[in-house]
């Protein structure tokens, strides 16, 4: 049996320098930039990328290729015929319309159906999201890309959300479209971190071919295994919870391995061998339950943070503590967004030039 190599982030420098693939990305809900460097990472080139929170499109930008263009309206205002006229391609000549509507009507955690049809708080703004999907699916019939890939949360298909998923899939698939949707965990896709997310792959009708999605990796990367070399680097402030409540809450998790207090079910202590539990974007927030550091009384670093969320140390997330922290916690960890970029590129894109 082959050694699982080490795990290693490309630098933003290595990623620049990566030859391109010859294939286009446009990326819409683009966050942080967690999607574009995962297909950056599989040589795709990012041409145009939209982002309606400022904070998350200050960071995008302040972490994008020289050559992509920057949209910071409400989606809604977008226009097909705009993007390809911005990035000189014509329709249907896209390779991946990319994208990631905002999820938090989908969580799985509270009451959220009582939040579909309104505007609420979300991130630095304010945005009705349940919707957001259809505007994706509108864009989709506009540009008529050979492939699009779309994210969102696993409560997507759970629940009283399963309604939604069925109707979004209905919409994607009467654009003209070959459409396959499954639960992805990208701590089997090279992250360590366990997060899953609802991955649709559409293939145009036309091409002939099905969609397709990465195979699991046959090894998994620990909470150690991302850590290796951290010692050697500058570490970041360090984040104590000792004078918040959480932190009484913590001294109660006692010994080694995965500890879940009984009352605070989301404060989690991790094991330190096995992948991180999901990074949620709230978990910034200094005083709020969540995942702490294995061995230390304190939340993660950012640097830590950036190491099991799969983003190169030397990426910039822009803001305070807990601004950096909700970029990657939004994120679909590059990694992971690389190996499906990839398997869509081998399986599709490939085989239709």
């Amino acid at each position: 049996m082959t050694a699982k190599a080490p795990y290693r982030v490309p630098t933003m420098q290595e990623i620049a320098a990566i030859e391109p693939n010859g294939y286009n990305v446009i990326s819409t809900f683009a966050g942080g930039g967690g999607s574009s460097l995962g297909y950056r990472m599989a040589g795709y080139r990012v041409l145009w990328a939209n982002e309606f929170i400022e904070s998350a499109r200050e960071t995008y930008s302040a972490n994008k290729a020289n050559y992509t263009t920057v949209d910071g309206r409400d989606i809604r205002e977008v226009t097909a015929t705009e993007i390809l006229e911005t990035v000189g391609i014509n329709k249907g000549d896209l390779d991946i319309l990319d994208g990631s509507p905002p999820c938090a009507s989908f969580s799985t955690a509270g009451k959220r159906h009582k939040g579909w049809g309104k505007v609420k708080r979300y991130s630095d703004g304010s945005q009705r999201t349940d919707d957001l999907f259809f505007e994706y699916a509108r864009l989709v019939e506009g540009l008529r890309p050979k492939v699009f890939v779309a994210e969102n949360v696993s409560g997507l298909v759970k629940g009283s959300a399963k309604g939604y998923f069925l109707e979004i899939l209905d919409d994607l698939k009467s654009k003209g479209y070959r459409v396959s949707a499954k639960l992805l965990d990208a701590q089997w896709l090279g992250v360590p971190q366990a997060r899953q997310r609802l991955i649709f792959v559409g293939v145009r009708n036309d091409l002939g071919l099905p969609p397709v999605h990465p195979k699991p990796s046959s090894h998994r990367y620990s909470i150690r295994d991302a850590f290796i070399g951290l010692e050697e680097q500058e570490i970041d402030h360090i984040t104590s919870i000792s004078k918040y409540a959480i932190g009484r809450y913590w001294d109660e998790l006692k010994g080694p391995g995965y500890q879940q207090h009984p009352k605070r079910f989301n404060l989690i202590k991790p094991d330190y061998d096995k992948p991180c539990p999901t990074i949620l974007a709230t978990g910034g927030n200094v005083g709020a339950a969540g995942v702490t550091h294995p061995k230390e009384k304190r939340k993660f670093t950012i640097a830590e943070l950036k190491r099991i969320c799969s983003f190169p140390d030397d990426y910039k997330p822009l803001g305070n503590y807990t601004q950096q922290w909700e970029r990657m916690g939004r994120a679909v960890p590059p990694m992971m967004m690389r190996s499906i970029a990839q398997s869509v590129r081998t399986e599709i894109l490939d085989k239709i030039k």
